[in-house]
């Protein structure tokens, strides 16, 4: 193993951090790795510097992979389930030690409130500790398919398994495919964002901390570019890939990857349905549907981004929502008062913006214009207040596509049929809320709504032992649960018949 004595963003708080103090670099084969490149890391509240990282490439991925497939071909990991098990358990430990500081870098870099940041972290130990569990609990199938011809069928690694995690939520999305890999045996390659890497260098610096962890088995790298990912992608000796992303970096994955037949598993985009019956609780349904939008500045897979309204509390709706959307606070996590952070950065805030304006030109009713702060102390940062827009087309680019930012369609519907109609008019189908009080229809609209999760009279509940994953272009194979150990392994069958 390598060490941590030189590992500079531990002990991290707003107020130690002088400008461009902090260096992030990669994790790999046990070592602190530094690349030719740097790039800077910015606060998005500020768009000042808060450290430079080291941007890696082709070479710094292909010693990952080098590192990688030489711990996997050590049956000690793979073959040593009570090993598995005790790693990620103590790696369970390690990241409660360090929630305070990655509470700290994560919503200073990545711009979260500190309660979405903690929020964030905190699912972190339970999901290790739950493949912790079910490393000693997998087991294959055995039978005797005829007099004296035994036959087993085992589920082994496939081997190493490349991660791709995305910005909005680096800690829990990485860990969210990490935990079931290392169950399962697999090692690692993890690409993780540019934007991020302060994150990404706290994150490593835990793995570096679990003395039971084997080099090699957990190998990280940051970039901007895409230069190691696309090495990762196409390399015969990373069977499988788990991502994390927009719909059309999946598809691109997949065409990279089918030269090599290589198994691909992700969660991808998502356009959420609210549907909200004359019939909801509006005293708990308005404030989830506007954490649903402005949680993460509306930069999430599941936000609430599509409210179907039923017409009779079309107006009650419009103005009680409205006016709760006009009130948000937004600003940086270091004021704990504020109730959204900034996006990511000035370009995710001008992009936004655009396709907001090209709605309004459409037919779109701005109900709350939000838009960026362009005045005062937070114009330098990438802060873009909530927008609310209705609309009665929903074949609008703006119903249709993910915007991945705070702002919310609202459409009108007339009966239960043309609620599940328009729910079900996206390409996407990761995650659905359906809100009323009447004792039927809930279960009833949410059996017929395709999304991979669906809530009644509630929001972004996930657990660690429930499937999650989408329909359609939403994704292929599910994290969390016992289903997500599926993209990590293959079946060997073993026929042995008994000479008589």
């Amino acid at each position: 193993m390598g060490t941590v004595d030189d590992d500079r963003t531990t002990g991290i708080t707003r107020e130690s951090i002088v400008m461009t103090d902090l260096h992030a670099r990669h994790w790999i084969g046990g070592e602190w790795l530094d690349a030719a490149e740097a790039a800077r890391s910015v606060d998005p509240a500020t768009g000042l510097a808060i450290g430079t990282y080291s941007e890696a490439g082709e070479a710094e991925a292909c010693r990952a992979v080098e590192a990688a497939y030489r711990a996997f071909l050590d049956a000690g990991w793979r073959g040593d389930r009570r090993l598995r098990a005790r790693v990620l358990n103590q790696m369970a430990d390690q990241f409660e030690e360090a929630s305070d500081d990655l509470v700290e870098i994560l919503s200073l870099e990545n711009g979260k409130v500190k309660g979405e940041a903690r929020f964030e972290v905190g699912m972190v130990p339970s999901k290790l500790r739950f493949y912790a569990a079910l490393t000693l609990t997998e087991f294959g199938r055995a039978m005797e398919t005829a007099p004296g011809r035994y036959t087993t069928t085992l589920r082994e690694p496939m081997g190493v398994a490349g991660i791709i995690a995305p910005w909005n939520s680096p800690v829990v999305l990485f860990i969210r495919s990490l935990a079931p890999a290392l169950a399962a045996g697999c090692t690692v390659v993890g690409k993780l964002p540019g934007l991020t890497a302060q994150t990404n260098a706290r994150m490593c610096a835990v793995f570096a901390a679990v003395a039971a962890l084997p080099r090699g088995v957990v190998n990280v790298f940051s970039e901007t570019r895409s230069r190691g990912a696309r090495f990762v992608i196409a390399s015969p000796d990373v069977p499988t890939i788990s991502l994390t992303g927009s719909s059309k970096t999946g598809q691109q994955i997949m065409a990279a990857g089918a030269p090599n037949m290589k198994r691909f598993g992700g969660e991808l985009g998502g356009k959420t349905p609210i549907l909200v019956f004359e019939d909801a609780d509006l005293e708990k349904a308005l404030p989830k549907i506007e954490k649903a939008l402005t949680t993460f500045a509306g930069q999430f897979c599941m936000t609430g981004s599509r409210l179907l309204v039923h017409r009779p509390i079309l107006d009650l709706v419009r103005e009680r929502l409205g006016a709760r959307l006009a009130s948000v606070k937004v600003g940086p996590a270091s004021d704990p008062s504020n109730e959204m952070g900034p996006m990511i950065n000035m370009a995710n805030v001008e992009r936004v913006d655009r396709l907001v304006e090209g709605a309004i030109a459409a037919g779109a009713h701005a109900v709350v214009r939000g838009g960026r702060i362009s005045e005062g102390p937070l114009a330098k940062g990438a802060f873009y207040r909530p927008t609310l827009l209705e609309i009665s087309d929903h074949a609008l680019p703006i119903a249709q596509e993910e915007v991945f930012g705070p702002l919310l369609v609202m459409h009108a519907f007339d009966d239960e049929a043309e609620a599940i109609r328009l729910a079900n008019d996206s390409q996407y189908g990761l995650a659905a809320s359906n809100w009323s009080e009447n004792v039927d229809r809930p279960l009833r609209v949410a059996r017929q709504i395709w999304a991979g999760t669906v809530w009644i009279n509630d929001w972004a509940v996930v657990h660690d032992e429930t499937e999650e994953g989408g329909f359609k272009q939403s994704g292929i194979g599910r994290l969390n649960g016992v289903s997500a150990l599926d993209d990590f392994v293959q079946h060997r069958t073993i026929i042995h018949e008994v000479a008589v």
